[in-house]
């Protein structure tokens, strides 16, 4: 892995960081970073061109002459493509020109055009530390970290100060969010410039739940589940067999007993 000099906005060493070989250490795929950037490009086209035909065309309903006798090419209507004033043939129509594209080739569009970046030395890491927004700290900063040429300033979350510094160098400077950056904008610019808090990573592969064995529990003492209505008439269906009868009714005792005693 390649070791990177941190830099504050004097351009004074602060500190190292590594460069993962995986996001900037690569052989920078020429096919798929063209795929993906025509891609990206041609899905910023509106496409709202929009040309009419002859059955959109105002007018031309009557046929301007009979088609026979007359000497002249036969017309149904003014307003045929060959007319002045008619319709477009085969005309654009409002469309969409976004392409679709695997996310896998997109994240590696991204690699290659970093790994691009890395290998020619123009990437840059600064802690920037500025206290107030101040354009003229911003120009100050450019010239002593020796950033010529275009510059693509990756920001995070917690650098507004950052951004309002550089907003009024829109012909020298680009900001972008660390969640947008794209191979586009990265090929673009001379120089990508990362803090330590947005210098992207790859990401660290998932455990295999397939092949881990899941780890044991003690018996978790759970309470009875509640039997629902269904469950109760099927119960009652299911009755155990040996249980004893049910008594019979005292009224019936009775009367046996009484007449157990007329007989003797």
């Amino acid at each position: 892995m390649a070791s990177l000099d941190v830099k504050d906005a004097a351009g004074k060493k602060t500190g190292s960081v590594t460069l993962d070989d995986a996001v900037f250490g690569i052989e920078p795929n020429g096919p798929v970073l063209h795929q993906v950037v025509t891609a990206q490009l041609a899905a910023r086209r509106a496409g709202t061109q929009s040309t009419k035909t002859r059955a959109e065309v105002r007018g031309g309903g009557a046929k301007p002459w009979k088609q026979k006798g007359t000497g002249r090419a036969r017309q149904g209507s003014i307003r045929s493509p060959q007319w002045r004033g008619g319709g477009v043939a085969l005309g654009p129509k409002p469309r969409s020109y976004a392409q679709k594209t695997p996310k896998k080739m997109v994240k590696l569009a991204l690699r290659s055009a970093l790994s691009d970046r890395a290998a020619e030395g123009k990437v840059a890491v600064v802690d920037w530390g500025f206290d107030a927004p101040k354009t003229k700290d911003g120009i100050a900063a450019l010239e002593k970290l020796g950033l010529e040429g275009k510059v693509l300033v990756v920001l995070g979350d917690e650098d507004r100060n950052v951004a309002l510094s550089f907003r009024n160098l829109a012909g020298r400077v680009q900001l972008i969010k660390a969640s947008e950056l794209n191979a586009y904008d990265v090929l673009v610019n001379d120089w990508i410039v990362f803090t330590e808090g947005t210098l992207p990573t790859a990401e660290a592969p998932k455990a295999d739940t397939a092949t881990e064995a899941p780890a044991e529990e003690a018996p978790a003492t759970q309470a009875p589940a509640k039997k629902t209505p269904a469950k109760k008439a099927a119960a009652k269906d299911e009755a155990p067999a040996d249980e004893p009868e049910p008594a019979a009714d005292t009224d019936e005792a009775a009367d046996d007993s009484g007449a157990e005693e007329e007989g003797d």
